[in-house]
């Protein structure tokens, strides 16, 4: 790092490293994405397949992501693979792409959504109402709802502070908050299946409400959400350089890690559909409403509401926390070769990147108000899959390249695992282009935006600055 003096601790073992894979996904999509999903196929079996496709899909990405992650384990994820396999311009524009539209845009999405909890519970004075008309290039309204995103912004800032604190104090608290999440939606599953009101037989109906059919395309827009709910997986490889034996537990925490995220979610999510109908998930797609609050409604009233509605407060708070603490990491990487600003890569007294931490902060509160939270979070799903297809594609060529290197895990399933998950990449991104062409479009420039200030990093580099 920049200061010499300094070094990441290995103090996280397999256990703390499986609680950080788990609390970086489980934040708000569980809670609030089936009722797009519903607007979108009309078909309770439909987004019950839509969720666990996306499960599959995003297991057989970490299946591949682990290979590589068990070979180059260190701190910086992604970053750190690339350069060995692409060279260093590819691996810049990922750790450019993760400050720009991807880790800073999930640390905004999920900060949103805890504010909107909130305001559920507690309700929040409208801010700057005669503002909400105003227009920042074309698309974007800072000021409209600016009483959410004001507490968003808050949150992101007062977590920033806290994870400038250290490292290992951040992962027991997401282990706590893990720990209650996993115990309140287990709450919801066994009360709510087991209530007079739930229908479990509606939960698993395929047809739709005649009004429209299901496509390649539809299935495709719809799984854009299930994705942003498994966004995460692979936020423990940024800190290959403070867990121990990272070779081994790096690649094991995101297989262990994902696989209980999609148990979880298939059960609250067979749960949500079995208490609500199509038209009401619909109707909540339509308004404020979050669908996991809803359903908590028909079996305990306005009680089960509050219920849920801490237990959302709780868990996206633990989502952000654990997103801020460890997407930092990518930066300080960066720094350290000169590919980002030098001040990033220097680690504070708790030998954590502060100053990495505090320009992802900054960054992700101008996300919060240049968008909703459905804006944010497709447009980075459609730029992590970019990397997240080139990274199993990384495993095709680190075989033939270095067929001798040590692999203390092989991807199960290779070659067809990795080429499924690089095939359905290509189809989601080009999806995405036709579909949500805005979000798509955001998300490239914000990637190609790289481009300049990869120049500028390397001419301060020859220079010698």
């Amino acid at each position: 790092m920049s200061d010499s003096s300094s070094q990441l601790n290995r103090s996280l073992g397999l256990r703390l490293a499986i609680v950080i894979v788990v609390a970086n996904i489980i934040g708000s999509g569980v809670y609030k994405k089936v009722a797009p999903m519903a607007n979108d196929l009309h078909s309770a079996g439909w987004i019950l397949i839509c969720w666990l496709l996306g499960g599959i899909i995003t297991l057989f990405g970490a299946l591949s992501n682990a290979e590589i992650a068990g070979m180059m384990a260190d701190t910086g994820g992604e970053y750190a693979y690339y350069k060995k396999i692409y060279g260093r311009f590819f691996s810049f524009l990922y750790g450019w792409s993760n400050f720009s539209a991807i880790k800073t845009a999930a640390i905004s999405g999920i900060a949103y959504v805890f504010a909107q909890s909130l305001n559920s519970i507690v309700v929040i004075p409208p801010m700057l109402e005669s503002w909400g008309d105003i227009k920042v290039g074309f698309i974007f309204y800072p000021f409209r709802d600016f009483n959410i995103k004001f507490v968003a912004i808050l949150l992101v800032l007062v977590l920033t502070f806290l994870n400038t604190r250290g490292i290992k104090a951040g992962a027991r608290l997401s282990s706590a908050i893990v720990v209650i999440i996993l115990a309140g939606i287990a709450i919801l599953v066994v009360f709510g299946l087991s209530s007079p009101q739930a229908n479990i037989g509606q939960a698993f109906a395929l047809n739709t409400d005649g009004l429209s059919t299901v496509s390649f395309s539809t299935m495709f827009t719809a799984m854009l959400a299930a994705f942003w709910a498994y966004e995460g997986w692979n936020s423990v490889g940024y800190l290959g350089g403070e867990i121990k034996e990272p070779h081994k537990n790096v690649p094991k925490s995101i297989t262990l890690g994902l696989l209980i995220v999609i148990t979880v979610y298939l059960l609250a999510n067979i749960a949500y559909l079995s208490l609500l109908p199509m038209s009401a998930l619909q109707e909540i797609h339509n308004t404020s409403s979050i669908a996991a609050v809803e359903a908590m409604k028909v079996f305990w009233g306005n009680g089960g509401a509050l219920f849920m509605s801490v237990l959302i407060l709780i868990s996206t708070l633990g989502c952000t926390h654990a997103t801020i603490y460890s997407s930092a990491r990518i930066y300080c990487a960066m720094a350290e070769e000169k590919l980002f600003f030098k001040s990033a890569g220097v680690l504070n007294k708790a030998k954590v990147p502060g100053n990495a931490l505090v320009m992802q902060g900054i960054w992700a509160c101008v996300l919060i108000l240049s968008g909703s939270f459905d804006q944010l979070t497709d447009m980075l799903i459609f730029a992590a899959f970019i990397y997240y297809g080139a990274t199993s594609v990384g495993v095709f060529i680190l075989r033939r390249k270095m067929p001798e290197a040590h692999r203390p895990y092989k991807v199960w399933g290779y070659p067809v695992v990795p080429a499924i998950f690089i095939i359905f990449c290509v189809l989601l991104i080009v999806n995405t282009i036709i579909e949500r062409p805005e979000e798509a479009g955001v998300g490239l420039t914000l990637i190609f935006l790289g481009i300049p200030f990869y120049w500028w990093f390397n001419k301060t580099l020859k220079n010698g600055k």
